[in-house]
């Protein structure tokens, strides 16, 4: 873990994205085991000017393009496939585009591998839980599962230690070359959301070692709440419904149908029947 790629996506996001680049560069001055980094961004077709700042204040950063149909998902493979063809990086680094790096992350990360070598023999995926920058609330990180049949889970709060989790959001996620030769990247199948939590449940397939870090890592913003679902109108829930920044029906079900088949017709049955009736989402 010495020469990372770090792979971003953005979208008219330019003032997040650049304190996310800002953060990232002082986190890696910050390590004191010293680490080298090299920066791809796709800038997914933003119109405010995002792609122009990071190149003026950032020249060191690696711009690809999209042209806004990417979404997270997609944005990220793109910067992963470039990445892949420098065969000199030792592990690759998901970061979102709105986190703000703790100067400590760096070294979570790397004790986590130490970790995973010396526990499980290998490497493997490591995840960096974020706080929200408003409540200093768990935001993003590692996710147990508690129940297959309700697809329950709960968070895996940093405590000080090192824990395995099944589910991993790519806000911050370092993932070692050995798990990318042996399971490749995000899966084409999603647009935006799940493709992370693939991943990892595609690694513990493999007997891969999932993560999370001892302590947090970054700060950010828990956007996926408060989605007020009942306060549109029908045409607008069936959009949401198929939307990449909404439940992206067909990566759900993908996902679904690849690690729990025998939910597939409760959950498709159940997002048409909240769709058709608003109220039972929100009970």
């Amino acid at each position: 873990m010495n020469k990372i790629a770090v792979l971003l996506t953005s979208h008219n996001r330019k003032d997040k994205t650049l304190a996310c680049l800002d953060s990232l560069f002082k986190a890696t001055e910050a390590c004191q085991t010293g680490i080298e980094i090299d920066v791809y961004l796709t800038d997914d077709g933003s119109y405010d000017g995002t792609a122009e700042a990071v190149r003026d204040r950032f020249p060191r950063v690696k711009i690809l393009y999209g042209n806004g149909s990417l979404f997270w998902a997609g944005g990220m493979r793109n910067s992963w496939n470039e990445a892949l063809k420098d065969a000199t990086f030792d592990s690759y680094l998901l970061l979102n585009d709105d986190v703000i790096l703790m100067d400590n992350c760096f070294e979570e990360l790397k004790q986590a591998h130490e970790f995973s070598k010396e526990k499980y023999g290998t490497e493997g995926i490591y995840i960096g839980s974020i706080k929200d920058q408003n409540t200093e609330q768990y935001a993003y990180g590692g996710r147990e599962l508690v129940n297959k049949w309700t697809f329950a889970m709960r968070p895996i709060m940093p405590d000080g230690r090192i824990k395995e989790c099944m589910l991993g959001n790519g806000n911050i996620m370092l993932v070692c070359k050995d798990v990318v030769d042996n399971i490749g990247i995000l899966c084409t199948k999603y647009i935006h959301g799940k493709a992370d939590y693939d991943y990892t449940l595609r690694a513990i397939e493999k007997g891969i070692p999932v993560l999370v870090c001892a302590n947090y890592c970054g700060y950010g913003y828990n956007d996926h709440d408060g989605v007020k679902f009942s306060k549109m109108n029908l045409k607008e829930r069936i959009k949401f419904l198929y939307s990449p920044k909404g439940i992206e029906l067909s990566g759900y079900m993908y996902f679904m149908w690849r690690f729990f088949p025998w939910r597939v017709p409760f959950v498709f049955c159940s997002q048409w029947l909240q769709v058709l009736l608003p109220s039972i989402r929100r009970r």
